[in-house]
């Protein structure tokens, strides 16, 4: 395939950015989109230009690193992680845009780099639990009803990607901090801190200068773990609790 590339160049957070023109061809459809940016790249260094600046790590949709919005979709056409998007789902002469994740919360480093350190603080305020776990226990030691169970695992497979959040008119990040609240106080071993959790976590969350939800529900689209948008609903049931059993305001 011959695409048409337009990509999002900036230097850095205090540096104007651009989109930027690049015709690239021989594409094989079997290509994952970060192999197609890896090709990109290469004919760029070859040229003497300065390849392209993109996240990633695991590149098996586990991480959630190579995040970058594409023709105006978090992650691509397809819900999944960018480093699992396949150039089968374009065709040849398509143009395609390239940016990063866009949100003010989540500052851009260099081209399609983000700073997404903002997740990690709103985790260190509560994403944690006191009791002591020693080696692992036996499977069985604490019994927990099967849908309590579900609903954690549902919420664990958040991989803090950031789609939620470029996804999000309104840059909210909810889904991602209800996924990491309701996957702990849903269990018995994150009871010590229920509300100090919900509370803590929101807080953080609104310092760190996310938008506020309205609902639009792009968020729980663009996830590609599925997270689902009752999630937030589930979350604001807990703060609610936690407001009236501590005296919170």
């Amino acid at each position: 395939m011959r695409l048409t590339l337009r990509v999002w160049r900036q230097k850095n957070a205090d540096t104007p950015g651009a989109m930027v023109t690049y015709d690239i061809d021989e594409v094989s459809e079997d290509m994952s989109f970060l192999e197609m940016l890896d090709s990109l790249n290469e004919g760029l260094i070859l040229k003497g230009a300065e390849p392209v600046a993109f996240d990633h790590d695991c590149r098996e949709g586990i991480c959630g690193a190579c995040g970058v919005v594409i023709n105006g979709d978090a992650h691509g056409p397809e819900r999944t992680t960018t480093c699992q998007l396949h150039m089968r789902h374009f065709k040849d002469g398509d143009t395609i845009d390239v940016e990063p994740w866009r949100a003010g919360a989540f500052p851009v480093v260099k081209d399609l780099v983000v700073d997404r350190s903002a997740f990690d603080r709103i985790i260190g305020a509560g994403g944690y639990i006191t009791a002591p776990t020693g080696a692992a226990p036996e499977a069985h030691a604490t019994p927990i009803p099967k849908p309590d169970a579900d609903f954690a695992f549902e919420h664990a497979e958040c991989i803090g990607c950031g789609a939620c959040v470029a996804a999000c008119p309104n840059g909210s990040a909810m889904l991602f901090t209800s996924a990491k609240v309701n996957h702990l106080n849903a269990l018995p071993q994150g009871a010590p801190e229920r509300e100090t959790r919900v509370l803590d976590m929101v807080a953080t969350m609104d310092e760190e200068g996310f938008g506020g939800c309205t609902l639009t529900g792009e968020c729980a689209t663009a996830c590609p773990k599925g997270i689902p948008l009752p999630s937030i609903a589930a979350m604001n049931k807990e703060w609610m609790r936690a407001t009236r059993k501590t005296g919170h305001r």
